[in-house]
């Protein structure tokens, strides 16, 4: 029997899972890790905390499977996108990471677009200059720290790090290098051009392989230390949406899904390059080869839910631990009983600011018609109800741009609520579909190992083979037609506040 593992570096935690060649899971382990935010709009992490995870949770899956090292025949890496990871000439972290949802380049995207106008970045980088992505962090840490920027001689991805903790190679992939803003992303390779217009040696950008190519295999002292194998080999893999991706089956055309976790993403698969020329979703190569994919994105998708509920629902947690229960499962409990719209509450999910459609640093959270009559359940099921219109607007963008989806896929520790299935459902006016596989990422970078290692002919029919349906959701119609007039205030809400979040950032 060969196995599979998948590893997942996320925003909360690292996620490694051991899989059968036929997609079984054998064995799983997380470990959880800090966020640390010392300004307003910055978010980091220490590189440290994910390699300590990374190598943990490996140790702890290969000893519950049992499984012969031998047998264990490749790794796949998953990760959050955008990070900035910095090594000096020891190989030694210098700073903690900037990671996807830090909000403190805007200066840097205004740098940017003098240097080279916006339609330019788009055409090469298949997006505009982003707070968020790579390319302006790094401008930022040169203007801000520039003792330590002349210091580092390694940039990489956070899954990428691991990549190197493990084998000691400095290279990266084309769905996680995409979001750098460094790729030419139709070429699929770094743009000398931009890293000549940014002043950026290209030497300290890793090499550029397809997600399921092998790029080493593992350190002696790695495998020592894990109880695998020095022969095991590790693949590109690809960021955490492309890994989802392909963890849910979405690597042909007429395929999407959504992904409700720290942020939200609707992310369809094209076999075409397809750009908007608004900047207002993003495309970058996914992790079939030759293909791409289009992605729209909300910042503070379960993130939002996720800060209510810490910040507001003591009673619900402490509920959930005398009962033994899932506190989100307590949560759809009661949000089931509002009604679809919330008795006239809305909210705008912009806890870290927006990405799709507004690409806005400076929007912040809102909850709007607030009334006595308001309870938790309603502001937790608006809080659902924001997110699931961002999302919609994301979607709304990519039929703009002519892409058809025949199936949506839901995914992320959201996609397991069927409350928040049955409004996207209703705002998409589509079915949306869930997998018996709920590793997603982690399974997405196994099946791509699996191709990597010759276990598989393809990552299409590695996916045929190994990934199945399970739920089904179809929208309700009098809920649908609800939907688009609370819609069309929400979108309204944005414009009218534009203005008010520059002077709030401004104070």
């Amino acid at each position: 029997m060969n196995y599979l593992i998948g590893i997942d570096v996320g925003t909360s935690a690292t996620k490694t899972v051991l899989f059968e060649e036929g997609g079984k899971v054998v064995a799983s382990a997380s470990k959880e890790y800090p966020l640390y935010q010392p300004n307003n709009g910055w978010a980091e992490q220490k590189p440290e905390d994910w390699r300590d995870a990374v190598l943990e949770t490996l140790s702890q899956v290969v000893l519950k499977s049992g499984a012969s090292k031998e047998d264990i025949k490749g790794i796949g890496i998953s990760g959050q996108m955008h990070g900035l990871v910095m090594l000096d000439e020891n190989n030694e972290v210098l700073r903690p990471s900037i990671i996807w949802c830090d909000q403190r380049t805007g200066a840097e995207v205004e740098d940017m677009l003098r240097i080279m106008p916006r339609e330019q970045w788009i055409e090469i980088t298949a997006n505009p200059p982003l707070t968020g992505w790579t390319a302006a962090k790094i401008l930022w840490v040169r203007k801000n720290e520039p003792e330590l920027y002349k210091r580092c001689r390694h940039i990489l991805l956070p899954k990428d790090y691991i990549r190197f903790v493990l084998t000691g190679v400095f290279a990266t992939e084309v769905s996680d290098a995409s979001g750098m803003q460094l790729l030419n992303v139709a070429k699929r390779c770094w743009s000398e051009e931009v890293l000549h217009k940014l002043d950026i040696d290209g030497e300290l950008l890793g090499t550029v392989y397809e997600s399921c190519e092998v790029t080493g295999t593992l350190l002696p002292e790695i495998a020592a230390l894990t109880g695998l194998s020095k022969e095991t080999k590790v693949v590109g893999g690809a960021g955490d949406n492309a890994a989802a991706a392909v963890g849910t089956g979405v690597v042909r055309d007429g395929t999407a899904f959504t992904t409700i976790g720290t942020s939200g993403v609707v992310f369809a698969h094209s076999s075409q390059v397809t750009i908007d020329p608004k900047g207002r979703v993003h495309t970058c190569c996914c992790a079939v080869p030759g293909a791409w994919h289009v992605m729209g994105v909300t910042q503070g998708a379960g993130l939002s839910l996720k800060w209510f509920k810490d910040n507001f629902c003591q009673d619900y947690i402490e509920e959930a631990d005398r009962q033994g229960v899932d506190v989100y499962d307590l949560i759809n409990r009661d949000v089931a009983i509002i009604k679809a719209g919330s008795d006239k509450l809305l909210y705008l999910p912009y806890l870290m600011g927006e990405r799709t459609p507004h690409l806005d640093p400076d929007c912040r959270g809102v909850f709007f018609g607030l009334s006595a009559i308001h309870t938790k359940a309603h502001m937790l099921r608006a809080v659902m109800e924001g997110v699931s219109y961002s999302l919609s607007d994301c979607n709304d963008i990519l039929k703009e741009m002519g892409i058809e989806v025949d199936e949506m896929m839901a995914c992320g520790g959201g996609g397991k609520s069927p409350i928040w299935r049955q409004m996207l459902s209703d705002m998409y006016e589509c079915g949306v579909k869930t997998v018996e596989q709920t590793e997603g990422p982690a399974l997405g970078v196994a099946i791509l190992a699996g191709v990597g290692c010759g276990i598989y002919e393809s990552v299409e029919s590695a996916c045929d083979t190994m990934i199945s349906e399970d739920k089904s959701t179809e929208p309700e119609s009098e809920q649908a037609e609800l939907y688009k007039k609370y819609h069309s205030l929400y979108k309204k809400l944005y414009e009218d506040l534009k203005d008010s979040y520059k002077k709030l950032a401004s104070l």
